[in-house]
């Protein structure tokens, strides 16, 4: 018996600005058949019958095939862009996995199985109570509520898996505290940038973006500048979003600072600052009496995404990390410029100074080996500094950070200022780069066993 004709076309191609998703075009007078099975199989509506698949795991190319036969079997045409058969047909592994043991199939079941466990944190499914950092490792205590059942969380991204079950919350709460009450904080902990790249591509159409209208602060640099008025609002924001900041002001009215809670992370904000004059300083002490451990100063130029990440970064973990290292490691290295390296950055040196300019060159990071190091007499110039406009010499605004400012702080803003050259320029990664997404590090010492593992091919 064969199988009736579905009068609907599915087009699956590659997306077009995120790496590794799939979309598929509907066409046809019954192309809602098509989209109701493919949304009951993970994907997301963008726009009108455009929908996307965007995993954690990097497995869309397969998974995108499956889908193909199941069409096709179910009647309907089906067409997949060469592209899109190039990332299907192309052998790939993980490099360093941390069960090498696995076979190819067995590594893709454990990916399968943290991605159900990251949809049903992301659809609602599972609560998550706490999380907390064993080592260098994510773990979390959660309950599904269809059940009843709740789970301790080991890893994160495509590692994460189920690492033991208890009858009640309580149950697994106690045993959660009892292990990692040093490190615990309440609710989900924050998105990792794989999921972070996984949701944009699941909010955005599948269709290449148009080219944006040039800004109203001029075309020389991006992000575009910001009027003094931009950063007033987002410190005001900041604060009142954040119950455990409080705002005062200083003995001059020019300045106003926001003190979080412990005592210990301090934000001021300069409301005469224009231009390039230093708007923005930020400070992490070891105790509320103790020594400056790291600090932030940012020009009043700069954009104010660029400033509200850094804001955001202050209310996680990492922000609190003290450095009692040599704060220069290879390891912090790769952790800070992951971002920029997987958008294809490339590397200059100049002296004690390495950079990493933006392709178009109207952006970049710079690094002073010799300031990181501590090499120099003036320990107060940055070692890490963040720029736009026509050069690392000449730039319009800047971030600067000293040298023990924690890896996973500094990789929160240098992917933003990738991803934000990477829309600005709309410039899909290439197939060389087409399986990476910035990993977040929350620890910038290394691991003795990677809790995330990087794509490689293997032929």
């Amino acid at each position: 018996m064969s199988t009736p004709s579905v009068d609907a076309h599915v087009r699956l191609d590659t997306h077009p600005t995120h790496p590794s998703a799939v979309t598929a075009t509907l066409t046809g007078p019954q192309a809602h058949i098509p989209h109701t099975g493919l949304e009951a199989d993970g994907w997301q509506a963008v726009a009108e019958n455009v929908l996307v698949l965007a995993r954690i795991d990097h497995e869309e190319p397969y998974w995108a095939e499956q889908a193909a036969q199941q069409l096709a079997a179910d009647g309907i045409t089906v067409e997949i862009t060469p592209r899109l058969q190039e990332a299907i047909d192309e052998e790939w592994t993980w490099a360093n996995y941390p069960m090498p043991w696995c076979t190819r199939t067995e590594i893709r079941e454990v990916s399968d199985s943290a991605q159900k466990i990251h949809d049903d944190i992301r659809h609602g499914r599972l609560l998550i109570h706490a999380h907390a950092q064993d080592g260098h490792t994510a773990v979390a205590v959660g309950t599904y509520l269809d059940t009843g059942k709740s789970v301790y969380l080991h890893g994160e991204n495509h590692l994460r898996q189920i690492a033991n079950t208890f009858d009640s919350p309580a149950q697994a709460l106690t045993a959660f505290e009892d292990m990692h009450a040093d490190t615990m904080r309440p609710g989900p902990a924050p998105m990792t940038d794989t999921e972070r790249a996984a949701t944009e591509a699941r909010t955005s159409p599948g269709t290449p973006p148009t080219k944006p209208e040039p800004s109203s602060a001029g075309a020389g640099t991006a992000p575009a500048l910001v009027t003094a008025g931009a950063h007033e609002a987002l410190f005001a924001s900041f604060v009142e979003d954040h119950g455990e900041w409080e705002k005062y002001r200083t003995w001059s009215d020019e300045a106003s600072v926001a003190n979080h809670e412990s005592l210990t992370l301090r934000a001021e904000f300069d409301h005469e600052a224009r231009d390039r004059d230093i708007a923005w300083t930020i400070a992490s002490y070891q105790s509320p009496v103790g020594e400056r451990t790291w600090h932030a100063t940012a020009t009043a130029g700069t954009p104010t995404d660029m400033i509200e990440t850094l804001l955001k970064s202050l209310d996680t973990d990492t922000a609190w990390t003290e450095r009692t290292s040599a704060p220069l490691t290879e390891r912090t290295l790769t952790t800070v410029t992951r971002p920029l390296t997987e958008f294809g950055w490339t590397q200059t040196i100049n002296g004690h100074h390495i950079n990493w300019p933006a392709p178009n060159g109207e952006t970049g990071l710079r690094l002073d080996v010799a300031a990181a190091v501590g090499a120099t007499i003036a320990h107060s110039e940055p070692a890490w500094t963040l720029w736009g406009g026509k050069s690392a010499e000449q730039p319009t605004w800047t971030i600067d950070f000293s040298r023990h400012t924690p890896a996973a702080v500094l990789q929160d803003l240098t992917y933003e200022l990738a991803l934000a050259d990477s829309a600005r320029t709309t410039q899909a990664p290439n197939s060389q780069r087409h399986r990476y997404g910035a990993v977040r590090t929350t620890a910038p010492a290394a691991p003795s066993q990677p809790a995330s593992a990087h794509p490689a091919r293997s032929r």
